[in-house]
């Protein structure tokens, strides 16, 4: 798709089928929009922007934990108790939300299940098609993006932003 067009370096698709391809978009989809949430997330919580009220039945509130991969895996990170219920809610969404409940889909990664549609019935092929680019590039940005924010934090102890941050 555009502007970007076919890109298989690692030459997963060779030799594939229209099913194989299908499910390597939805992958991709799911894992762009996945890392969308979590780098505006990150750039939310560096900003100060918390939850309010109370995180666990002991007070300790939603900004009292460190931001980012620290909040995970950070000597003040969140109980374990904590990151199980995290992990079994997202288990949930994958297995009982986040997937095709009516077969109606147009195509791989298409959740609408009859119900939300926010005006995608009424664009033409080429609107939908250009529109379906643009997510499919922005995920792969936040991919990338994400990884990148984990990476400088894990090395420098700090993110980008959090140290654009930090001079204001």
């Amino acid at each position: 798709q555009p502007p970007l067009g076919f890109f298989d370096p690692l030459g997963m698709l060779t030799d594939a089928d229209q099913e194989r391809f299908d499910r390597l978009r939805y992958v991709e989809l799911k894992h762009g929009r996945i890392c969308q949430l979590a780098f505006l997330g990150q750039i939310v919580t560096r900003g100060g922007v918390h939850l309010s009220g109370s995180i666990d039945q002991a007070g300790h509130s939603f900004d009292s934990y460190p931001n980012g991969i620290a909040a995970l895996f950070g000597e003040n990170a969140i109980p374990t108790a904590g990151l199980l219920q995290i992990i079994a809610f997202v288990g949930f969404l994958e297995l009982g939300v986040m997937k095709d409940v009516t077969g109606e889909a147009e195509f791989p990664g298409d959740f609408r299940n009859g119900a939300l549609d926010f005006g995608w019935d009424t664009f033409n092929e080429k609107t939908k098609l250009r529109k379906r680019g643009i997510e499919l590039n922005n995920g792969r940005a936040a991919m990338m993006g994400i990884l990148g924010l984990m990476m400088h934090e894990q090395i420098e102890g700090n993110p980008v932003i959090g140290l654009f941050l930090e001079y204001n």
